[in-house]
Order: C-alpha cells, then sequence, then structure tokens
C-alpha cells in the first residue's frame, strides 16, 4: 500500500509538471513574438490557437499520469473526465458553459490524484462492467471530490496571494529578495504564480524582481541537471517552465536551497537596476521571453537593454554556474541525478 501511495504520488507530480510544459510552451515561446508582427488573419490564428491549448491543462494531466502509471485509455480517458470538470477551467454563466484558462494547478493535482485511485478500485472490483461503469464511477467520484476541494484550494492560493503581498511593503530590496525568492518556491509548486500575481496585482518593480526570481530558478534548475538531462528538456527549464522539476523539488526539498540563493541575488539586482513588469508577467519569468522584454517595454533610464540582459540574463546565468560548482561540484550538497526527469 506504501509502494503504490508513492507511485500513484510520484506519477501525479510528474505527469501535471510535465502537462504544464505541454499546454504552456506554445503560448510561452509565441506569445511575445506574435505582438511584433503585423495583425492578420494568420497571426490571430495562431493566437487562438495558443490560448485555447493552454485549457487542456487537466485533460492533458491526467492523460500523463494515466500514461506513466501505465493505465490503459479507457482508465486515462475515464481520468480526463474528472479532471476536466473539477480543473477550474470551466465556468457556467446564463445557461452556458465558459471554457478558458488553465485551471487551478493545485486543485487539478488533487482531482487526478483521486481519480487514480478511483481507476485502481474499478480494476479491482468492476471486472467485465470496468468499460460500462468505469468513466462514469471515476467521473462522479473523482470529479465530484475535486469540484468539493475547489473552493478551498483557491482560498488557499488566495491567502498565499495575501502573504506574497505583505512582502511588497518591504524597503525596496528586501523586497526584491523576497519576491524573488517566493516566486522561486511558487514557480516548482503547485501553486500558480500566474495567478498569484494577478490576484495581488504585483507590478512596477516587485513584477521585475519575480520574474527574476524565477528566471534564476529556471536557469540554476537547468544548469544544475544539465549532465543526466537531454538538451531538449534542458532546454524546457527556461523556454518552457521550471515546474517541469515540482516532482523532484517535493522529493528533494534540498533542492530549494540552491534555488533560494540565486533567485534572491537576482531579485536584489533587478530591483537594483529598476526594471518592471505588470501583474501578467510577473509569474512567467524568462519563459517566451515576457519577463525581460515587458521589463524592458515597461521601465526606463539610460542603458536599459544592457540593465534588461544583465538583470534577465547575465546574472541568473552567473548564479546558476556558482551555484552549480558550489552545489553539485564542491560540496555535493545536491547530485545532478536529484533533477533527472522522466518525461516518457
Amino acid at each position: 500500500m506504501k509502494n503504490q501511495l508513492k507511485k500513484v504520488t510520484m506519477a501525479t507530480l510528474n505527469g501535471t509538471s510535465l502537462a504544464v510544459v505541454i499546454a504552456l510552451i506554445p503560448s510561452a515561446l509565441l506569445s511575445q513574438l506574435l505582438k511584433f508582427l503585423p495583425a492578420n488573419s494568420v497571426t490571430n490564428e495562431i493566437t487562438v490557437m495558443i490560448t485555447m491549448v493552454q485549457s487542456a491543462l487537466p485533460l492533458i494531466a491526467a492523460f500523463a499520469v494515466g500514461s506513466m502509471l501505465k493505465y490503459g485509455l479507457l482508465e486515462s480517458g475515464s481520468m480526463s473526465l474528472a479532471a476536466m470538470v473539477a480543473g477550474g477551467i470551466i465556468t457556467q454563466k446564463n445557461g452556458s458553459f465558459i471554457i478558458g484558462g488553465s485551471g487551478v494547478i493545485l486543485n487539478i493535482l488533487l482531482t487526478v490524484w483521486f481519480a487514480a485511485w478511483c481507476v485502481l478500485l474499478c480494476q479491482k472490483f468492476l471486472g467485465q462492467f470496468k468499460t460500462i461503469l468505469e468513466p462514469l464511477l471515476v467521473l462522479l467520484i473523482a470529479g465530484g471530490l475535486g469540484l468539493a476541494t475547489m473552493p478551498l484550494m483557491v482560498a488557499v492560493q488566495n491567502f498565499i496571494g495575501q502573504i506574497v503581498k505583505q512582502s511588497t511593503n518591504a524597503s525596496p530590496i528586501i523586497m526584491g529578495i523576497i519576491l524573488g525568492m517566493i516566486f522561486a518556491v511558487l514557480i516548482v509548486s503547485p501553486i500558480s504564480s500566474v495567478g498569484i500575481a494577478m490576484a495581488i496585482s504585483l507590478a512596477g518593480i516587485g513584477s521585475g524582481a519575480a520574474n527574476a526570481g524565477i528566471t534564476a530558478c529556471s536557469f540554476t534548475l537547468a544548469w544544475m541537471g544539465a549532465s543526466v538531462n537531454p538538451l531538449g528538456t534542458t532546454l524546457a527549464h527556461f523556454l518552457g517552465s521550471p515546474k517541469i522539476q515540482m516532482a523532484n523539488m517535493i522529493k528533494q526539498p534540498k533542492l530549494f536551497v540552491p534555488v533560494l540563493v540565486a533567485s534572491g541575488v537576482s531579485g536584489a539586482v533587478t530591483t537594483i537596476l529598476n526594471l518592471k513588469g505588470t501583474p501578467f508577467s510577473a509569474g512567467f519569468g524568462f519563459s517566451g521571453l515576457i519577463g525581460p522584454l515587458t521589463a524592458y517595454q515597461t521601465s526606463s533610464g539610460s542603458l536599459l537593454l544592457v540593465r534588461v540582459l544583465v538583470g534577465f540574463v547575465i546574472v541568473p546565468v552567473i548564479m546558476a554556474g556558482l551555484c552549480n560548482w558550489l552545489f553539485v561540484k564542491r560540496s555535493h550538497f545536491v547530485d545532478a541525478e536529484d533533477l533527472q526527469l522522466t518525461i516518457n
């Protein structure tokens, strides 16, 4: 039972973190680039496409987790039904259903976890009736539990948002350090960093520091795990999302130490450089170049391009290299294998 619990939990964490990258990376790679292209039917259609697929996150998460647990199509499909109804992507208004956003990741995790256990119970007790009853039972039980936990998960997210908001009252440099560290933790947690930033309307240098923290987190995790992960997976940390490491971070909490060091320094530097951002950009970091491009668009002053490069490329990369040398090569506090990813 203990081994099964660990297996289901780790598959849920790994599958959901991979789903985040799959669902969000098209928008991350193209959303900023499309702003520089003339608006026409092609660019408009692409914008619609990359926006729509973000709402597929709960479905992809369910299928990814089902695949990692070696479930069949019936089981994974049944899990996807529960994740869809309880993932937070559907709202009802005036008798119509509206699909939008990428959902509440924390509740997606819980729902998919519930669904994985429901599948195991169905396999044990339904026998020949599995094909008929499994989709319905997984939907009603796991989907129902997910709908019941949604208000609590939203309350948890709002509570964390208020804690983050309090850090904006600190002196600028201290605020930059704290926000950089907090958002580095959020980006590799089941909590949506974008959701938190939007909820508290984090803008200005606070947004810049948050982006810098996420950027430093991305480069640090990518560099420390580069020797055990393929090139594409390594690049996905900062071109996509470092949330791909969520399962490893929860399994090995010591990984937060180098991340906090790098993100705190990077948050302080962008604050000193007076690099800013918007509530929308604050939770993305380097993904799709949203953080640095928004900083360039919203900040002012001399040598702006140089400051952006220093804050979002040079300092994070230097901190990533230093953390890799100190925590992996020198002290062996972290093993590169701790960051190895399973993507199949």
